[in-house]
């Protein structure tokens, strides 16, 4: 399983250095790429003067566009490196920055920190750097619900799905993940400007999470010290969720923790008036919070091992 050991490489290089500073100063990063290349297009496609019908063929030629801008370079150069453990290291160095293992870690983390030292102003705009809500109506569990659940979510679609479809498909595979997931962050919003044009990359990447994010769910509850209340709570409430995939990640870890998540949220423009997932149990605050950091740490090294066995199966 040689696209197996390069995903452990590529995690394993992602987890010590992150996306340097420095490196993205002088070159930026592919996802960063990806999302150039996706916001030209829908510049360029996406004109509201258009029919929906025609905004909808534009969205889904935008889809075919970048995968293939994505895809092909990715095959080309797959094709180019050598077999055995050195072609597994150099797909590992190339997939590393399409993890965000390092990143998801520090950006909880600035939550974590100031929550804990009871300055919710700094968590406040922690948090606002993961979550799209209006920070300012969030009191402590609020902001300590908010992260929460950007962990458990971004830890299936940051993570477990591009190390899942590296797996299959190796550099291709991890690549054309993340143009996916890209598309879907970008365009593939209910909005009056996205709601016909970003549809087929919003069905996309439901698609291809549906197994990460399960996947997700069952690696949380196997390595949280509550599994069975993790696992019930994960069969319970992840199909209430309004997305097809978030809910499974998110009610493992609510189960796992012993905490509530979602419920009603607050946006610039609305009122989301989500359910309550794991209804009943205590709201989460800064112990918990660092829990779900030790949590997530502990499903890295799980993932670890699973990469391990398969390489050398």
């Amino acid at each position: 399983m040689t696209f197996a050991a390069a995903m452990l490489i590529a995690g394993l290089i992602d987890a010590r250095l992150g996306w340097p500073d420095k490196l993205y100063a002088k070159i930026g990063h592919p996802v960063v790429w990806i999302g150039g290349l996706i916001d030209r297009l829908d510049t360029r496609l996406n004109d509201p003067a258009l029919p929906a019908e025609t905004r909808q063929r534009n969205g889904a030629l935008t889809v075919a566009i970048v995968l293939a801008s994505v895809g092909i370079p990715a095959l080309i150069v797959q094709a180019m490196l050598p077999g055995g453990w050195i072609g597994a290291l150099l797909t590992g160095a190339l997939a590393w920055p399409f993890l965000a293992m390092r990143s998801m870690y520090d950006h909880v983390a600035a939550v974590a920190a100031p929550l804990a030292a009871g300055d919710r102003p700094a968590a406040r705009r922690a948090v606002a750097m993961i979550v799209g809500r209006d920070p300012a109506q969030l009191d402590e569990a609020g902001i300590a619900r908010a992260a929460l659940e950007s962990l458990a979510e971004n830890t299936s679609d940051g993570i477990v799905a591009p190390l899942f479809w590296g797996v299959i498909g190796g550099l291709p595979g991890i690549a054309l993940y993340k143009a996916v997931n890209t598309m879907d962050s970008m365009i593939g919003h209910r909005t009056a400007r996205h709601e016909a044009f970003g549809r087929a990359a919003a069905r996309l990447d439901d698609l291809v999470n549906l197994a990460p994010a399960r996947l997700s769910g069952a690696v949380f509850a196997m390595v949280s010290a509550r599994p069975g209340a993790a696992l019930r709570t994960m069969r319970r409430a992840a199909p209430q969720h309004r997305s097809p995939n978030a809910g499974w990640p998110e009610a493992a870890m609510a189960g796992a923790l012993g905490v509530r998540l979602s419920g009603p949220r607050v946006y610039a423009d609305r009122v989301a008036p989500e359910p309550w997932i794991n209804d009943g149990a205590p709201d989460p605050g800064p112990e918990a919070l660092a829990r779900g950091l030790d949590l997530y740490r502990r499903a890295m090294l799980c993932l670890a091992a699973i990469l391990a066995a398969l390489a050398l199966a």
